[in-house]
């Protein structure tokens, strides 16, 4: 069926339109068309005002709607998420499976590949963060799951990126503990690598850049710093100008100055926006259980026994919105590190993060300040109150 959206400006991914119609038709986007010349017989979606924008494309989700991934990996606690966090203007996600053994992670795999494979909207893939990590940035990450790589985890990695056209598989990793050629194997065989609770030295990572690793996991958090003489992990990432990295902006996991220096110093287009969000989100519930220990969010933060950060309790228009208004940047940059931004990383920039023709409809609708009223998966229409 056709619809035209009217009556919100319209941000496009690069600039904003007023007084135009989006036209859908089935999954797709057939055309962006002033209002003064939309065909009338095309039913027509009135929207009072506020922001059409390409929905927000989230690589870091934990759990969502009462579901976390790494307890329950399933199809059904993927559909949980996917609809805990669509009310947040979230259309496109990776599932993420933090540290545990390689059963659970296998698992949480399969159960992403089945998703896609069943043609589930709105899953890009996976993201595994972990268990190849420093034990002393592991954060949250419970540490009798910490180990090093072996040669048996890349090979069903590699072969769950080719079990099925293009499913993306993110790893996060320390680089200080891949053996030399490890990160090239993976990279090369399609894995997408991220650096992340890492202590690795300025040199470490720069000889893993080389060797193919392309991202950094929420930049800042449990890594090592830069100082003056050491530049360290966050140094070497904000010099890459050819890597991405994934930002929590929730006004605890990074002071807003840090994120103004990351967007300075990186060039524009490779920092993104992650929520890192847990099972709270899109639920009642707040409280959910980690390695058998319940985490209570108070005052939107979730921090575990150990007084260590557990996740975020944010949606992604929750980060436009801080990204807009506490960080300060430009509305049209924080739409495109929530959208844009991780289609280019993901490289499916060429269907998803712009509204124009021969797009997948996925859109997002929101109010001036900052409610999801409105959003489209490819081309399915949900209204939210």
């Amino acid at each position: 069926m056709k619809q035209a959206l009217v009556g919100a400006r319209i941000f496009t991914g690069d600039i904003f339109l007023e007084n135009y119609a989006v036209v859908v038709a089935g999954e797709k986007i057939e055309a962006l068309v002033p209002v003064a010349e939309l065909n009338t017989d095309i039913p027509q979606i009135l929207l009072d005002g506020g922001t059409l924008a390409p929905g927000f494309i989230d690589l870091q989700v934990n759990g969502g709607g009462g579901a976390f991934f790494t307890n329950d990996t399933s199809v059904g606690a993927i559909k949980t998420m996917l609809d805990g966090h669509r009310p947040t203007g979230t259309t496109s996600m990776l599932p993420t499976l933090i540290s545990d053994t390689r059963e659970v992670h296998q698992a949480g795999v399969k159960a992403v590949a089945d998703a896609v494979a069943a043609g589930m909207k709105g899953v890009l893939g996976v993201h595994v963060e972990g268990p190849f990590f420093d034990m002393a940035r592991r954060g949250a990450h419970n540490e009798r799951y910490i180990r090093t790589m072996e040669q048996a985890d890349i090979d069903w990695l590699v072969a769950s990126v080719k079990s099925q056209h293009e499913f993306k598989v993110m790893l996060t990793l320390a680089p200080e503990h891949a053996a030399p050629g490890q990160i090239a194997q993976l990279a090369s065989a399609g894995v997408v690598v991220c650096a992340g609770h890492t202590d690795a030295h300025y040199e470490s990572v720069v000889s893993a850049l080389k060797e193919g690793l392309t991202g950094f996991t929420h930049l800042y958090n449990a890594m090592r710093p830069t100082t003056g003489r050491e530049p360290g992990v966050v140094g070497a990432a904000l010099e890459d100008g050819n890597s991405w990295c994934g930002i929590i902006i929730d006004t605890y996991h990074v002071h807003a100055a840090s994120a103004r220096v990351a967007c300075a110093a990186k060039p524009r287009g490779k920092i993104y926006l992650v929520t890192d969000a847990m099972s709270t989100v899109g639920s009642p519930e707040k409280s959910f259980q980690i390695y058998g220990e319940t985490i209570y969010e108070k005052e939107g933060c979730l921090v575990n026994a150990e007084g260590r950060l557990a996740g975020s309790a944010i949606g992604m228009i929750d980060a436009v919105r801080l990204n807009t208004q506490w960080v300060g940047m430009e509305l049209s940059e924080s739409l495109r590190m929530a959208s844009l931004y991780p289609a280019e990383f993901m490289r499916v920039d060429n269907s998803l993060g712009r509204i124009q023709p021969d797009y997948r409809a996925d859109l997002v609708h929101f109010t001036d300040d900052y409610r999801v009223t409105h959003t489209w998966v490819a081309g399915d229409f949900l209204r939210h109150s």
